[in-house]
Parts: structure tokens; C-alpha cells; sequence
């Protein structure tokens, strides 16, 4: 994995992250990177295990999506556990 690949996963956290937290509640540039990193891995994992395709012809913004419908799902499952 080079340079470019990881700061192109990280911005991508930050906006999933960011978008996330408009729907769900939450702020903060490093809770952000989190979430939305960590969502790009669940969101990733529920759309293959559930077998929906997006049907988004534009990798990137398929790939923010993805990450994003990952960290809601991620921040309401933090709020259901504490």
C-alpha cells in the first residue's frame, strides 16, 4: 500500500465520518477519521454479506457511501452498547 492509498482511505474516513455525524449526532476531526474508517470495513462487510450493489457508477462515492452507511451503523451500535 503506498502514500496515496492511505491518504486517500483517510479522506475518505473523514467524509464518511463527517457525513455520519450529521445524521447520527457526534463531532470531531479524529472521531471522524475513526468512524469513518472503521465504517468503510463494516459498511463494506453488510453490503456484500446482504448482497445490495449501490448501483453508483463513480468508485469514489461509492466507496464514501459505503464507509458512511459503515459508521452509522458503527456510532448507533457504540450509543446501544454504552
Amino acid at each position: 500500500m503506498d502514500m496515496r492509498s492511505v491518504i486517500v482511505a483517510i479522506l475518505i474516513g473523514l467524509v464518511a465520518g463527517w457525513l455520519a455525524s450529521i445524521v447520527v449526532g457526534g463531532g470531531g476531526l479524529v472521531r471522524y477519521i475513526i468512524t469513518g474508517l472503521i465504517g468503510a470495513f463494516v459498511g463494506s462487510f453488510l453490503l456484500s454479506a446482504t448482497g445490495i450493489n449501490l448501483g453508483i457508477g463513480n468508485p469514489l462515492v461509492s466507496q464514501i457511501v459505503t464507509a458512511t452507511i459503515g459508521a452509522i451503523v458503527v456510532v448507533l451500535l457504540a450509543r446501544l452498547i454504552a
